[in-house]
């Protein structure tokens, strides 16, 4: 029988647990994955009690007042706390999405808050992204054009502003690339969903010429087709975009030029 086991301190051990002096009915526990790369130490898991009347509804809240009033050691990243920078992606409660748009009360039990999965962690709930952003920039997210625009702009029609719905309001939290099998196994070749989504929102663009090369850059077999459309990008998006579908349309267009 094959025996696996974890590398040295990658095995969460119990930490401690901060309780509330009164207990009452508006009482929650918070459970937080812990770990500091200088004590050599084991990852823990430290439970803070919290009184929700002391407290903001979501979950960035908690996170918050344990960090202002319980251990101000804690360490994670945050911003605009409206669902628009994607700071503060992370695992909550099983599922990676943003701790500020995340009610505290859509969560039964226990509140259990982890840094988003399969990536290096650089302290606490704060992951380390330096491969995401540096597959997001080997994709040119900019836009490419031959052509000189009009007087004042580059004119768009509605319809062809439409076909990027859906994919401009990506805000790289990472959520969907985290949540991806593919990605865990192959996130040194494969570029994952957020960035293929962001990928196709160029290629879409009626303003960009350069949807060839474009999909030159993409005929690889680990760049897109890692993809098997396992649709945990789709479902986990805290935004509610498609990644799959978009993915999808590549591959389309990939068959559809060499028909």
């Amino acid at each position: 029988m094959v025996e696996f086991s974890l590398p040295r301190n990658s095995k969460p051990v119990n930490g401690k647990h901060v309780k509330c002096v009164t207990q009452t009915d508006t009482t929650r526990t918070f459970q937080v994955y812990r770990w500091d790369p200088e004590d050599d130490q084991n990852p823990r898991i430290d439970s803070f009690d919290i009184d929700l009347n002391e407290c903001g509804p979501m979950v960035l809240d908690a996170l918050i007042k344990i960090k202002g009033d319980l251990d101000s050691t804690l360490t994670f990243r945050r911003s605009c706390r409206e669902g628009i920078c994607g700071s503060c992606a992370m695992n909550i409660d099983g599922t990676n999405t943003l701790a500020c748009t995340k009610p505290i009360s859509e969560i039964k039990g226990t509140v259990k808050i982890y840094p988003l999965p399969h990536m290096n962690v650089i302290k606490d709930l704060v992951p380390d992204l330096s491969m995401a952003y540096a597959q997001y920039a080997s994709i040119k997210p900019w836009l490419q054009s031959d052509t000189k625009p009009g007087e004042r702009e580059r004119l768009q029609s509605e319809e062809d502003r439409a076909k990027i719905d859906g994919m401009w309001e990506c805000i790289l939290c990472f959520s969907c690339t985290t949540s991806c099998p593919s990605y865990w196994w192959n996130g040194d070749k494969y570029l994952g969903p957020a960035t293929l989504l962001q990928s196709y929102r160029w290629i879409a663009d009626s303003r960009d010429d350069h949807t060839g090369e474009r999909l030159d850059d993409l005929e690889d077999p680990f760049k897109l087709y890692r993809c098997h459309t396992i649709m945990n990008c789709t479902n986990t998006c805290p935004k509610g975009l498609n990644p799959a579908k978009a993915i999808g349309e590549i591959k389309k267009l990939m068959v559809e030029r060499k028909i």
